[in-house]
């Protein structure tokens, strides 16, 4: 058992790991994540010192890509330690969370990139978009999302939506012809079809989050609404709308003519943000069917069954 921090935060004592984090990777194959997860205690009460933060308290139960600790900083403003799983994706965060600058995402305000640790502007992680009525949520993320989509930056470390999905591709074939997701074949071989299509002509190459949706836009003191936890890439819009477009798609499917507001959801947000219609309905449907598939090869078939459901809506 992981030992409390002093109350001034500013030792080594060990950090206590939630765990969810420890079930998600204590079996991870690559023995450097393993190695990083051991490690992971006594690394986080270093960084408190070297920083000199104190802890307040780990974010419970926490995310399955990394921990995050409340902290306070030296003069007593308010912070959040974060430690992404390290690998590219956590290079690829940094990246992006410093090319925005506090523009539409929460500010990065320091990154020490031996340990991974990333502070982090502070916010209201327990009120999300998904608190708010889903028409107020829909227009408060379409404004947030706006913002994320830059230039990227001049030898920048990301992927393309084409070098994403190309990973994904082979991976989707193989989901889709075994076992129960073999009755989504018909929508699985639409969706690759969609992907070997949409990225041959991108209508443009800007910074995507990459992972945005409602419960990844926090409230703020700085700005209403920022975002967080960005997978990065760079693409065209639609790729991130179409994220988007699947959130709460619990809601409809509860609705009256689910189909219809489907529909009508993809054509008010790619209206919205003057995002093509037909490229954005077609994201959307490929992202419902990797999500969905991924979703049965994991054993959740009741949230499987929705987004397959909601992709043959489209």
């Amino acid at each position: 058992m992981a030992s409390a921090p002093r109350p001034d935060g500013r030792d080594t004592d060990r950090v206590p790991v939630p765990k969810r984090l420890l079930d998600a990777l204590s079996d991870d194959p690559a023995s450097a994540v393993r190695s990083w997860l051991d490690a992971l205690p006594g690394t986080a009460g270093r960084q408190l010192a070297a920083w000199e933060l104190t802890l307040e308290r780990v974010a419970m139960p926490g995310g399955r890509h990394g921990l995050v600790a409340l902290v306070r900083q030296a003069d007593g403003a308010p912070a959040a330690l974060k430690f992404p799983v390290p690998g590219p994706d956590a290079d690829r965060e940094r990246a992006a969370l410093a090319h925005w600058n506090g523009w539409g995402a929460a500010r990065l305000l320091r990154a020490d990139p031996d340990t991974g640790a990333l502070l982090l502007e502070r916010l209201h992680g327990a009120v999300s978009l998904r608190s708010l009525p889903e028409p107020k949520a829909l227009l408060e993320a379409a404004g947030t999302v706006r913002r994320l989509w830059v230039p990227p930056p001049e030898g920048h470390p990301f992927a393309s939506v084409s070098g994403r999905t190309e990973e994904e591709r082979e991976i989707l074939r193989v989901l889709g012809t075994g076992g129960w997701a073999a009755e989504a074949r018909p929508l699985t071989d639409e969706a690759l079809e969609l992907r070997a299509a949409l990225p041959s002509e991108p209508p443009e190459e800007v910074l995507l989050h990459g992972a945005f949706r409602q419960g990844k836009v926090l409230a703020g003191e700085r700005a209403p609404w920022l975002a967080v936890g960005p997978a990065p890439v760079v693409g065209e819009r639609a790729y991130d709308l179409a994220r988007l477009v699947l959130d709460r798609c619990e809601d409809l499917a509860a609705g009256p003519g689910p189909a219809a507001a489907a529909r009508r959801r993809v054509a008010k947000l790619a209206d919205s943000l003057d995002v093509d219609r037909d490229r954005l309905r077609g994201w959307s449907l490929y992202r419902a069917v990797e999500t969905g598939l991924r979703h049965a090869a994991a054993g959740d078939h009741r949230r499987a069954e929705l987004l397959l459901e909601f992709a043959g809506w489209l």
